[in-house]
């Protein structure tokens, strides 16, 4: 048992070794790189007039931008048999979707009318394509879309835009770091029923990046932003903050078909934690549930009431699985948490993390992470072709299907590159 401990110990410690090695190379590129000052941040699509080669396509589920789209959002969001399966499920997503509208348009009202997620998908997009542009000219023109499920853009809606771009090569990006069937996998699904529904065959070749919860770049970022709110916490109650990294949380059902979404959240929290040196206790808590079937736990309100009880006030919450501010972040975090049940159990201090949103280092992850997509030849991670082992879905394994024959494809490209470079240099 003595030598297996130490055997354990040395292998946990080079592990940690390479991976804080990767870790502190990706912060040197970040702190060398000139090219993303603010300034660059913001504009619009590169490439101007061009024809773009790469379209990536940003995967969300979206949000409504005014008062007057709740009502569809939620229309959408509850016909969405890959998210919440209904008996009737059409008809019953409309008395649903019109008897929760006040609640939610109330909701918004309190954050400013609408949605941000757009804004800030368009500020990452717009960031993203213009580092691609400049590290990966091979496959430039770079053009960002945005599709999202359940508000516009729409997915089909910003397909049907790159097709008629010209675009050559297709990623589908998800932005969700961690892999569930009830989000990427949902954006992926309705990829692949646009096209058995158009009945036309697409000029573009599809790849997507379906997962990326420990990228350095998004680790860095996380890392950075809990310790800037660190930093707001009086000196003296510092180092006993409790950090509640805080998740969109999965009915059980569906967690034990073997969605790898739980495992993968809690693979960002441990790299992000390993980054900041461990330096403050921490819990994975679980937000958003409905209904009364049982979902993750523990939720992220009971985490914040026990954990006061048992005298633990000082408290950051980090949306950990969220890439950008919206009404989970903004309303159920920031008002409903922070504000009115903190005040209500008698929190000393309680503050949240700031979203990725319009963070350097995060841009600069994506334009990473679609790059070494590009590289790498693959159309996809070698977990997407696996089926939950007991998925329900057989739209699931069809969109899987979709994008992991492409492999064929880029396989043959590439043997056709090969084979015109050696021409040519003979």
């Amino acid at each position: 048992m003595a030598t297996g401990g130490s055997m354990t110990g040395v292998l946990g410690t080079m592990l940690k070794g390479f991976t804080s090695g990767l870790q502190r190379q990706w912060v040197r590129q970040i702190e060398t790189s000139s090219s993303l000052q603010a300034s660059n941040i913001d504009g619009g699509n590169t490439g101007g007039q061009q024809k773009p080669k790469t379209g990536i396509l940003m995967l969300n589920l979206g949000g409504p931008e005014t008062l007057d789209d709740v009502q569809d959002f939620l229309l959408r969001l509850f016909s969405d048999k890959d998210l919440i399966p209904l008996p009737a499920q059409s008809q019953l997503a409309q008395v649903i979707a019109k008897r929760r509208s006040p609640k939610v348009i109330e909701q918004y009202k309190k954050i400013g009318g609408g949605s941000p997620i757009k804004k800030w998908t368009t500020v990452q997009g717009q960031g993203m394509v213009r580092f691609l542009d400049k590290i990966s000219p091979s496959t430039a023109p770079h053009k960002f879309y945005i599709g999202f499920r359940y508000a516009n853009p729409l997915t089909e809606d910003s397909i049907e835009q790159m097709e008629n771009d010209g675009v050559e090569r297709a990623v589908a990006l998800t932005q969700y770091p961690q892999y569930s069937c009830s989000t990427t996998g949902s954006s992926l699904n309705a990829i692949y029923r646009h096209y058995i529904k158009r009945k036309e065959p697409s000029n573009m070749v599809w790849t997507t990046v379906d997962r990326w919860p420990t990228h350095p770049g998004l680790v860095q970022a996380f890392k950075e932003h809990i310790q800037q709110e660190l930093q707001k916490f009086p000196e003296e109650d510092r180092q006993d903050v409790v950090i509640l990294f805080s998740a969109h949380s999965l009915p059980m059902k569906v967690v034990n078909r073997g969605d790898p979404y739980p495992h993968e959240v809690s693979a960002t929290v441990h790299r992000v934690m390993e980054e900041l040196g461990n330096t403050h206790a921490y819990r994975l808590v679980w937000q958003s549930k409905v209904g009364p079937l049982p979902w993750l736990a523990p939720r992220t309100d009971v985490a914040i009431e026990e954990l006061v009880k048992k005298g633990h006030k000082n408290l950051l919450l980090v949306p950990i699985a969220f890439t950008s501010d919206h009404i989970e972040t903004l309303f159920e975090l920031d008002l409903e948490y922070a504000q009115d049940l903190g005040t209500k159990v008698g929190v000393k201090n309680i503050r949240r993390a700031e979203s990725l949103n319009d963070s350097p280092v995060f841009i600069k992850a994506l334009a990473d992470i679609v790059k070494s997509h590009l590289d790498s030849n693959q159309a996809c991670t070698t977990q997407l072709p696996l089926r939950c082992p007991l998925c329900v879905n057989a739209t699931c394994g069809k969109a899987k299907d979709f994008f992991w024959k492409n492999q064929a494809v880029l396989d043959a490209l590439k043997e056709r590159e090969m084979y015109q470079t050696q021409a040519r240099e003979t």
